[in-house]
């Protein structure tokens, strides 16, 4: 009998011990096909870097996890230890060399140059000296068109933007990788040009001094390549070209895949939906912004506490405290005002690991907003607090109070009905401000809106969706507040006759 209880429990424990994972960093908000949201499910992530990492994790016997961030953090996540390795479409370059270790190249391509289909004056690079390109910030395409020289270079953080940024006249070309314009551009008012703009190869970022999983991570690449396994993802998403033909020895007629991908996508761009159709495909988003909603108004929450609470002690410092303790809060302030909030956002999650200060995404996004909020709030109730005649905190004192005993009694709850409407402005400013968080691998209502409207290409309606939940979201605070007014207002106006 013990012996059948200790194999049930042993048992137990071993259905109930987690799967190891492949945690992969990406942004799903950059587009197709790289890492996006699925348009027909936006809960799922997919894309061909998507079927790579799940290749992958299989070839390790791995679990893959897919772990959000923006693009250009990707590095400095990856570093902090937030995920095992990058898939997204990073290219192996000498400077990110120096910063983490690249993997052999999994997918090899060229920038290709996408201009409007009426213009017929662009067909290199030489011809758009005086005229304005796109691309995405930090990509080799920025290098080639600023050494190009002459052109002016707006660097987007998405490349859904570039393309319909390029359709609407805004700019005049975009330079992007050869995926991307296969993709993007083929909106009807725009074209590929023939031709090829330089080379690179996009590897696997892996941190520094992590050889035995970049060893896995090459060795499981070389049996995929041989497999046929990554061509053949590369040919359904139909981003199979010339450069990878060249560098697969068993590039065979007769055995290429049909590019399924690449259609699915199209068709779930191309469809046009009646009213009863939209209206469900609509409320299929809810859901999924209605998550994101939740982490906003955690965040939002929890910040605006301790920005009351640390503003307050500021303000009361700056007012009474001695002068060393004075001075130090007002230089606090002001340094605090004067620096942005997404600065801050990068010195408490990236730059504090550096002196051995980790703090998980949600903890440093409440603590940041908090520490940026509490300075102006510390504004806010000096002013509250200085609004209060003078001569009531004297006669306070006069009756024996302590100024504590005068500030908690007959100052502070006085001042509060002051700063009251001050104070909700701030928390709906918060409210919105949270969606820098995004920098730090955070999901909240800003992001997902981001990542469904790179996957469908419908910034309008999915944009006008979230602002609507966003004054949900901030409208019972400001009714609450309106209440709070009415409660301690001195005297009733009186109504107009």
């Amino acid at each position: 009998m013990k012996i059948s209880i200790l194999l049930l429990v042993c048992a137990l424990g071993a259905h109930a011990a987690p799967a190891k994972t492949l945690r992969w960093g990406g942004d799903s908000s950059g587009g197709a096909p790289f890492v996006f949201q699925d348009p027909k499910n936006p809960a799922k992530t997919v894309g061909f870097e998507a079927d790579l990492a799940e290749a992958l994790a299989a070839e390790l016997g791995l679990k893959p996890e897919f772990v959000q961030n923006q693009w250009d953090s990707l590095v400095p996540g990856l570093k902090r230890g937030n995920y095992d390795v990058v898939i997204n479409g990073l290219e192996i370059t000498e400077d990110r060399k120096a910063e983490v270790e690249f993997s052999d190249p999994y997918y090899l391509t060229y920038e290709a140059l996408t201009v409007a289909k009426k213009d017929f004056g662009v067909a290199s690079l030489a011809d758009l000296k005086g005229r304005r390109a796109g691309t995405l910030k930090g990509a080799l395409a920025e290098r080639l068109l600023a050494e190009a020289g002459g052109i002016t270079v707006v660097g987007y953080d998405t490349q859904t933007m570039l393309y319909d940024d390029l359709a609407n006249g805004r700019i005049d070309a975009v330079l992007m990788d050869h995926p991307a314009a296969v993709y993007y551009g083929i909106d009807e008012r725009l074209k590929n040009l023939p031709g090829q703009f330089g080379r690179m190869a996009y590897g696997v970022a892996i941190r520094k001094g992590d050889a035995k999983l970049l060893a896995q991570v090459n060795a499981a690449i070389a049996r995929l390549m041989k497999s046929g396994k990554l061509r053949e993802i590369y040919e359904r998403w139909g981003i199979w070209n010339p450069v990878m033909a060249a560098a697969f020895t068993d590039d065979k007629p007769g055995q290429h895949a049909e590019p399924t991908e690449l259609e699915a996508y199209l068709a779930a761009r191309g469809v046009k939906l009646g009213w009863r159709a939209s209206f469900s495909k609509y409320a299929s988003y809810v859901p999924f912004l209605a998550k994101g909603a939740v982490t906003t108004v955690q965040l939002s929450l929890l910040s605006m506490a301790f920005a009351i609470l640390m503003g307050l002690a500021l303000a009361l410092t700056k007012l009474y405290g001695p002068k060393p303790a004075a001075l130090l809060a007002t230089v606090w302030v002001e340094f605090i005002r004067g620096s942005p909030l997404l600065i801050q956002l990068f010195f408490i999650f990236y730059g504090l690991p550096t002196i051995g200060i980790k703090l998980q995404p949600f903890t440093a996004a409440v603590l940041g907003l908090a520490i940026n909020y509490s300075a102006y709030e510390a504004e806010v109730y000096r002013a509250g607090i200085q609004a209060i005649p003078h001569a009531q905190m004297e006669a306070a004192l006069a009756l024996g109070m302590t100024r504590w005993q005068a500030l908690r009694h007959i100052i502070i709850p006085q001042a509060l009905r002051v700063v009251l409407p001050p104070t909700t402005n701030d928390f709906i400013a918060l409210l919105k401000d949270s969606s820098l968080v995004s920098v730090i691998t955070m999901v909240e209502l800003t992001r997902v809106y981001g990542m469904l409207a790179a996957s469908t290409y419908d910034y309008l309606g999915i944009g006008v969706l979230t602002a609507l939940m966003y004054v949900l979201i901030g409208l019972p605070f400001v009714r609450l507040s309106r209440w709070a007014e009415a409660r301690l207002a001195v005297e009733k106006r009186p109504r107009l006759s």
